[in-house]
């Protein structure tokens, strides 16, 4: 009866997510050149559904604790066998390589350099258009192209974005031919970057992998002894659930370390706002 109770309450907290999903007004806007926002409220109408759960199961079972559990592992399991910050890079340095190539060709064509950023932005690739829209919306509303270039540095957040963010200033301040050239031979570099990347991401892929199947054996074999009853019987009382979250507390941060030490130190830039900031913090 108890995991009749259990299956229904779950059944029921997966309803009610689904209806907040299905209520939300996402809006689809044609870009026309305006700056995308990122949609924030997507974590925060999961956690919102992932409470009510708990909060249903902690009804149904006495297991008060499982308001604070559910949402943690619904919003965190998902992060700790998702994609890295390493994959995530290296499919936008792809992308980087595809559009300089489409610029340096435009540019070769006698475009000039604000034209040649506009016309890129239909052939963009898509791990790389929210950057190219937010730098053509600068553009159109007449933003200094040093300082657009400069904010496109910032949106790219990576040493091979200010490379290319920064031979396109020099193209910029300078306006004599040869930046076609130049963005050849970087998307040429780009290309060999890209190689040494999947190398190392290779090689962290195993720590990685072993951290995925061990959160989701445990996840199961947690929800299974959870089913049973007996075996978590002692975790019931007030005691014994607090007891419960710090052990499962402990154990979520030393997967978050794992996928952390897996994913290793993120490259230094020298281009842009955050750049300067990050020199001046480490002179102070």
């Amino acid at each position: 009866m108890a995991v009749i109770c259990v299956l229904l309450g779950m059944l029921v907290g997966a309803g009610v997510l689904l209806i907040i999903m299905g209520c939300r007004r996402v809006e689809r806007r044609r870009l026309h050149f305006h700056i995308p926002q990122l949609n924030r409220r997507s974590p925060v109408v999961l956690g919102a559904g992932l409470f009510i759960l708990g909060l249903i199961l902690a009804l149904i079972t006495g297991w008060v604790v499982t308001i604070v559990i559910v949402p943690l592992i619904g919003l965190g399991v998902p992060y700790l066998i998702g994609k890295t910050e390493r994959s995530v890079d290296i499919a936008k340095l792809e992308a980087m390589e595809e559009w300089t190539r489409s610029l340096s060709g435009i540019l070769t064509a006698g475009a000039g350099l604000e034209q040649a950023l506009v016309a890129t932005w239909r052939s963009t690739p898509t791990a790389l258009k929210p950057e190219v829209s937010r730098l053509v919306a600068r553009l159109r509303a007449r933003w200094t192209t040093e300082a657009a270039l400069r904010a496109f540095a910032d949106d790219l957040d990576d040493p091979t974005g200010d490379i290319i963010a920064s031979s396109l200033l020099l193209g910029a301040q300078r306006r004599g031919d040869g930046l076609a050239t130049i963005l050849e031979g970087l998307a040429e570099s780009t290309a060999l970057d890209i190689r040494s990347r999947r190398q190392v991401e290779a090689d962290a892929a195993k720590p990685r992998t072993t951290a995925r199947w061990v959160t989701i054996i445990t996840a199961v074999v947690l929800i299974g002894l959870f089913l049973t009853g007996t075996y978590v019987e002692p975790y019931k009382s007030g005691v014994g659930q607090l007891v419960l979250l710090g052990l499962l507390g402990a154990y979520g941060a030393v997967l978050v370390w794992m996928r952390r030490v897996a994913a290793g130190p993120k490259p230094l830039r020298f281009l842009g706002g955050k750049a300067s900031r990050m020199i001046a913090g480490g002179m102070s």
